[in-house]
């Protein structure tokens, strides 16, 4: 037996608790035995590149629909070729590769779209001086003018045709100007001078351009506004005309505050309003997750909604107003791929509905709908991604989870049968560097009843005999869940962890994709973080695996997570007890207008500054490194520099790195090796090696290390 089966083996019935391990001892290593680390950890990056093959099928159709071939990229740089016959259920390799036809380049419509011209082609509309005309298409006659009080600053636009020409609808448009951000390059080449930069940037209370939606009776040449609220959030809105009696069309409107979404029908002959869909919110409506869709010849409306807990999918008759909930149950509807109104069906993707399985886990369906008839697509255990063929007659099914390999399957729409097995990853390179994928592990949230999801990455040497510090990388942004679920052979994760620590990743509440109630943690509520429950999750690891020492917890993040590591430090330091935080958005008055009153809602009020990481800054605790990169365009680099100023003011240690050129990132490599050493030396009670020595030279690694590694 090999020191690495050896060590699998008794790393497995330790964690499985066949045997007991005796009490850990902290693990500290010396500064040489650091340097030998770091060495370690470099080798593994290199040699877990490129070690999984066959992990998935990039399908290259024939124009019968009925075959397929694709390529697989084997050890040594080797290709074979792969031809699949989907009506037969049978695959080949091929060496000839003249039997593979190409697929004909995509024909694409040139047809010019004259939006201003009636569909009767007697009209064309245009906007001129910032009013109103019609004018006939043929050129005989004089135009219309319909309005007169427009103008450059304030001009009417979005012209619409209603189906029987009869009407045109449009704004009358305020417009608002962006203010700007600034930042400075530092060091370009070329110049002795910094330049200054700047980019429009809505930030959380600026004001929108708004519209007010005006009707034009084109054989009246009458101008009518129409009795609804002025659109004073977001973009114009698209009118969708009645099938059958284009008198009437309906509108979308989300307020700002995000806590109302609705449908608004307007009865073009008289200019009033009524509402067909009004759905509120105590908490948000996921305005970027709030889908539509309006299949063409018809008067229906499908669209998602979270109203009875559950991201679900529902249908509304826009004449009638009658609804009909299609999907149902303690699951989320993830997206939708697209509704055959024939067969009156919807196909979508879904997390939660296989008890006992990850509720992240994708799966796709088929539903009718009434509501009956599901069809699970992808039965087997996993993450799901599918790919059909053209006219959707197959479907190819790709599915893992983040420690069992990809598998690729060949499947029929019809019913979801299997007619093929295309592939099986093949890891065996891949094990022989003695890494192994993350665990993933469960616990209880802060209601006692909730499975919060993570994973844990251990050192490939990992002693059960000693008690390693904790990492965690977070990212809790309420937009989206994160933990990996695909295969996840090797990650910045693993390599941290052979340093000598265990790296976990969890999803608390807060985030999205789960229940409603799992995502109204964050509301108005961002300093939150999932904390809570990220804390009780890592003490249950630590309660399972005597090795994980709850007394050095650290953690970093970038963006999102660069706010949410630092406020760990600010509002739990007797957990977390050092952080690396990069562009983090730590002012969420100074950030991005869409992300921020998503979720900290408008007015921006006086919880904006109760839970910003600058008015918090005094109460920093344990050690912290600030990155932030001076180009960033996403989060402006002011919010670290605040929070700089503020933790100075405080009188407060800190490490701060300012990244020449850099925009929204980590730190790039040289941030990622100081976030290294930073953990090294405030955790493992180690001093990193030297970049200014040879201390991490490649000659100085021994042959006895390589063949452990090879």
């Amino acid at each position: 037996m090999t020191p690495k089966t050896a060590f699998t083996s008794l790393l497995f019935l330790v964690c499985t608790g066949i045997v007991n391990a005796q009490t850990p001892t902290r693990f500290q290593p010396t500064h040489e035995e650091m340097v030998k680390r770091y060495r370690r950890a470099a080798l593994l990056d290199s040699l877990t590149r490129n070690t999984i093959f066959k992990s998935g099928v990039d399908a290259h159709w024939q124009p019968d629909g009925k075959s397929f071939w694709y390529r697989n990229h084997l050890r040594g740089g080797a290709k074979e070729f792969v031809l699949v016959d989907a009506v037969k259920g049978t695959r080949q390799v091929i060496t000839d590769t003249q039997q593979l036809v190409r697929n004909p380049p995509p024909q694409h419509n040139r047809e010019r779209r004259e939006h201003n011209i009636s569909p009767d082609k007697k009209w064309e509309a245009y906007v001129q001086d910032g009013n109103v005309f019609i004018k006939p298409a043929d050129g005989n006659g004089p135009p219309v003018q319909f309005t007169t009080d427009g103008s450059a600053l304030q001009p009417y636009g979005r012209l619409a045709w209603s189906p029987d020409s009869k009407y045109l609808a449009g704004y009358l448009i305020h417009p608002v100007k962006d203010s700007l951000v600034y930042y400075i390059l530092t060091s370009l080449s070329g110049t002795t001078r910094g330049q200054l930069r700047s980019q429009p940037y809505k930030q959380p209370g600026d004001p929108f351009t708004s519209y007010t939606l005006f009707l034009f009776h084109v054989d009246q040449h009458k101008v009518t506004r129409v009795h609804t609220d002025v659109i004073d959030f977001l973009d114009a809105p698209e009118f969708h005309w009645r099938n059958g009696d284009p008198r009437y069309f309906v509108y979308e409107k989300r307020d700002r505050g995000h806590q109302r979404f609705r449908v608004i029908e307007v009865d073009a002959q008289t200019a009033s309003a009524r509402t067909v869909i009004d759905e509120k919110s105590e908490t948000f409506i996921y305005e970027s997750r709030l889908w539509t869709f309006y299949p063409p010849n018809s008067n229906y409306l499908f669209y998602t909604s979270e109203k009875d807990g559950w991201r679900h999918l529902y249908m509304t008759d826009l004449v009638t107003g009658r609804e009909q909930q299609i999907t149902k149950g303690n699951w989320v509807v993830r997206d939708i791929d697209s509704i055959d109104m024939t067969k009156k069906e919807v196909w979508f993707s879904a997390g939660g509905i296989n008890p006992g399985e990850d509720p992240y886990h994708l799966h796709y369906y088929r539903i009718g709908f009434a509501g009956r008839k599901r069809i699970d697509l992808t039965p087997e255990k996993g993450h799901h991604f599918i790919s059909f063929s053209p006219d959707k007659t197959w479907y190819i099914d790709n599915y893992s989870q983040v420690n069992v390999p990809p598998v690729t399957k060949l499947r029929r729409t019809a019913d979801g049968r299997e007619i093929l097995l295309l592939e099986e990853a093949d890891i065996s390179l891949y094990q022989q560097t003695g890494v192994r994928p993350p665990e993933v592990f469960t616990a209880k949230g802060r209601d006692g009843v909730t499975d919060i999801w993570g994973i844990v990455s251990h050192p490939s040497d990992f002693d059960p005999n000693k008690k390693y510090p904790v990492l965690e990388n977070i990212y809790a942004g309420p937009h989206s869940s994160y933990v990996p679920k695909s295969f996840m052979h090797y990650s910045e994760m693993q390599s941290l962890a052979e340093l000598g620590f265990i790296v976990v990743m969890i999803d608390g509440m807060g985030t999205a994709n789960r229940s409603k109630a799992f995502h109204d943690v964050c509301w108005k509520n961002l300093a939150d973080g999932g904390f809570p429950d990220r804390i009780l999750w890592i003490k249950a690891l630590a309660a399972k695996y005597p090795s994980v020492d709850t007394t050095r917890v650290g953690l970093y993040g970038t963006s999102a997570g660069g706010q949410n590591t630092l406020a760990g430090l600010l509002f739990h330091p007797e957990f977390y007890k050092a952080g690396v935080a990069a562009c983090g958005c730590h002012d969420n008055r100074v950030d991005k207008q869409w992300w921020n009153e998503q979720w900290m809602g408008y007015p921006v009020g006086g919880h904006y500054e109760e839970q910003s990481n600058v008015t918090n800054a005094a109460r920093l605790k344990g050690h912290l490194l600030l990155i932030v990169g001076e180009a960033d365009t996403n989060v402006p680099p002011e919010s670290t520099y605040r929070v700089a100023d503020a933790l100075i003011k405080a009188g407060k240690d800190f490490e701060f790195l300012p990244v020449p050129g850099m925009g929204h990132s980590d730190g790039g490599p040289y941030g990622r090796k100081r976030k290294r050493d930073f953990f090294v030396r405030y955790l493992l009670g180690a001093e990193p090696p030297s970049r200014n020595t040879d201390e991490l030279s490649a000659t100085k690694e021994t042959g006895r290390e390589r063949w452990e590694f090879q």
